[in-house]
């Protein structure tokens, strides 16, 4: 199903160290709309899309948001590694350390584990496809309020990259309800 190549789909140049931009970036690693959620999200609900369009979508846009945890992970570690144990001690990614050290952990900005709660997989495949719109939505606003958070250059790039790719499948979702409204008024279905 997946060719995995071993690069990351957009470049992660981290120019400097910093955990406190570490600690609120985790949230699209394993936030409620995070990447992880997002690829779970698409790749459970795809089974039950009844248009061969949707579920090419689904599969998709749920593989493309696994790459985006990968890009997440990489800045997170980057942000971090190396960092000694007393500097870390005195930013927002002490708890972190405290419990996982440097290792990357699916959790929000405030610590909470990622949890299966934060996303759903209806029958119903309008139901399904609205949640992503709004998924999406909300991934591309938390971007933006992390992006107001930095001004590293080279993570601002890779961070409006992860953006714009919301936008876009914010876009592919769009045409996806709009199929399934026709297959709707076609077949009597849904």
């Amino acid at each position: 199903m997946w060719e995995y190549k071993k690069f990351l789909q957009y470049p992660t140049n981290v120019r400097r160290k910093d955990p406190d931009l570490a600690s609120l970036i985790v949230t699209q690693f394993g936030g409620p709309d995070g990447e992880l959620a997002a690829s779970l999200r698409y790749l459970s609900q795809m089974y039950t899309m009844p248009i061969p369009e949707g579920k090419a979508t689904l599969n998709s846009i749920g593989t493309e948001e696994l790459a985006h945890f990968e890009i997440v992970g990489t800045i997170v570690y980057k942000l971090v590694e190396g960092v000694p144990a007393d500097v870390l001690e005195e930013t927002r990614f002490a708890p972190h350390y405290a419990q996982w050290g440097r290792a990357n952990f699916p959790a929000d900005a405030f610590g909470n584990p990622f949890t299966a709660a934060y996303f759903a997989s209806h029958e119903d495949p309008i139901a399904s496809i609205t949640e992503d719109l709004a998924a999406e939505q909300k991934a591309r606003a938390v971007y933006e309020y992390l992006l107001d958070l930095t001004d590293d250059p080279a993570i601002i790039d890779t961070l409006s990259f992860l953006r714009q790719r919301e936008v876009v499948h914010f876009q592919r979702f769009g045409e996806v309800l709009d199929l399934l409204y026709d297959y709707e008024d076609n077949e009597g279905n849904c």
